[in-house]
């Protein structure tokens, strides 16, 4: 981007010049990635919070003021969406560490060695099967069911609305029931 015409190429990528958006992109998406890589150290979790920061500037760039520089204020983008996808990584690890503790916990509590091994089937089934929910499925199935939270505060928690919540949970439960079909013979 020209820096003594940025009102002009502003004015372009809000009325959607397709040239004027990948010119944008191009132009500070190696700036942004190295940003949000030195933050993350994860060359994946970079990739996704560079495309998470190019949405957010360019849903945004109607609230731009050129008090500040653009590629400040772009960078100020790229730090908070790196910020909160940390924030994030940290609160699922916390809680699948604390799901982990108590299945170990509930494992523990077994008195015959066959029902110890039946329950470490079964946990590694659906340790299995909820890794392979997305996050955003997985995540709602951990703290209702593992955490025991209401869907209030799971809502509150995520910042999302209870009915999204109900719909993940039930999308989650069919997806994990059909995943754990062959424990129960079906």
């Amino acid at each position: 981007m020209n820096s003594a015409e940025p009102a002009w190429f502003i004015a372009e990528c809000i009325a959607g010049n397709e040239a004027a958006i990948e010119s944008f992109v191009r132009g500070y998406e190696a700036g942004v990635f190295r940003l949000a890589l030195s933050i993350t150290s994860d060359p994946a979790d970079a990739h996704e919070i560079t495309q998470e920061t190019f949405i957010a500037a360019l849903r945004s760039l109607h609230s731009y003021q050129e008090r500040k520089s653009f590629k400040a204020w772009l960078y100020t983008i790229a730090l908070n969406q790196s910020r909160s996808h940390l924030r994030k990584r940290k609160v699922f690890e916390r809680l699948r560490s604390a799901s982990t503790v108590l299945f170990r916990l509930e494992v523990q509590k077994q008195t015959s060695p066959e029902d110890t091994v039946i329950q470490s089937e079964k946990e590694a089934a659906i340790w299995s099967a909820l890794g392979k929910l997305d996050e955003r499925h997985r995540i709602v199935v951990i703290l209702r069911y593992f955490q025991e939270l209401p869907v209030s505060e799971i809502s509150e928690i995520l910042n999302v609305n209870e009915g999204t919540i109900h719909s993940r949970l039930n999308t989650a439960r069919e997806r994990l029931r059909d995943a754990l079909k062959s424990l129960h013979g079906d």
